[in-house]
């Protein structure tokens, strides 16, 4: 029994330590009848930031809700002062566009506020976070 708590002790602080970034913003996938929104969009918009030598880190809160909700938290430190106001910009039209474009009856809706930012303390006490790997995503 101490080997497992300590073995799941030391994997927590390895997990949580490994974070570079003290900052993110949240984007919420919510659903209203048939599934929470596909995150490929905004998905595609971090990795054409990635892609420009900056690694954003991307973790993921799952099992929200009965319909699969789910949250994705994006680490923004390592963006510069115009790189974030860009990526920001960036992050607010797809995701718009991605809200426009869905059947208000059936779809899901993604939101996000800019100016709400998640600190890294809060990260800790969240159930069911894991790294974004995007084969769990639909």
């Amino acid at each position: 029994m101490k080997k497992l708590f300590l073995a799941i002790a030391v994997f927590s602080c390895t997990f949580f330590l490994a974070q570079k970034s003290e900052n993110y913003i949240e984007i919420s996938y919510n659903s209203i009848c048939c599934g929470p929104p596909s995150s490929t969009p905004v998905m595609n918009h971090i990795n054409s930031f990635q892609n420009k030598k900056c690694i954003l880190e991307v973790y993921q809160q799952s099992r929200l809700g009965r319909e699969g909700e789910y949250k994705l938290f994006v680490g923004i430190d390592a963006l510069s002062k115009s790189k974030k106001a860009e990526f920001m910009k960036g992050l607010e039209a797809v995701i718009n566009s991605q809200n426009k474009s869905r059947n208000e009856n059936s779809d899901g809706i993604v939101n996000f506020d800019s100016r709400k930012i998640v600190k890294k303390e809060n990260l800790k006490t969240l159930n069911n976070l894991t790294i974004y790997k995007k084969e769990n995503l639909k």
